[in-house]
């Protein structure tokens, strides 16, 4: 059983693990880009990620979920990977971080 304050590491370490895994049609990594809406670890390692795509038809998808499932699952303390991808709410612009919007001259 793990503790809320492991969680919250495991948590953590996600985030650092998808800040390194990138869109592979814009420069941008999938957490600043804003694709991850959601990040929770239960008491048992699961990790469950509802995320979106910057479109419905993205031709790269199935390789970015795999490769999501594939370095979450080497983050310590997680068991498995559970990726739910959402469309609702569709992703915009809006949703990258104000960072990442200056670094593409979108500010």
């Amino acid at each position: 059983m793990t503790t809320p304050q492991e969680i919250i590491r495991i948590e953590q370490d996600i985030v650092l693990t998808l800040k390194n895994i990138y869109d592979p049609e814009i420069p941008v990594n999938v957490y600043d880009l804003g694709l991850i809406y959601e990040i929770d670890v239960e008491p048992d390692g699961t990790a469950n990620i509802r995320m979106t795509l910057t479109a419905p038809n993205c031709p790269m998808a199935d390789q970015l979920l795999e490769e999501i499932n594939e370095n979450v699952g080497k983050v310590k303390g997680v068991s498995s990977v559970n990726v739910v991808l959402t469309f609702d709410p569709p992703w915009d612009r809006s949703m990258m971080s104000e960072e990442t919007l200056l670094d593409l001259g979108l500010f």
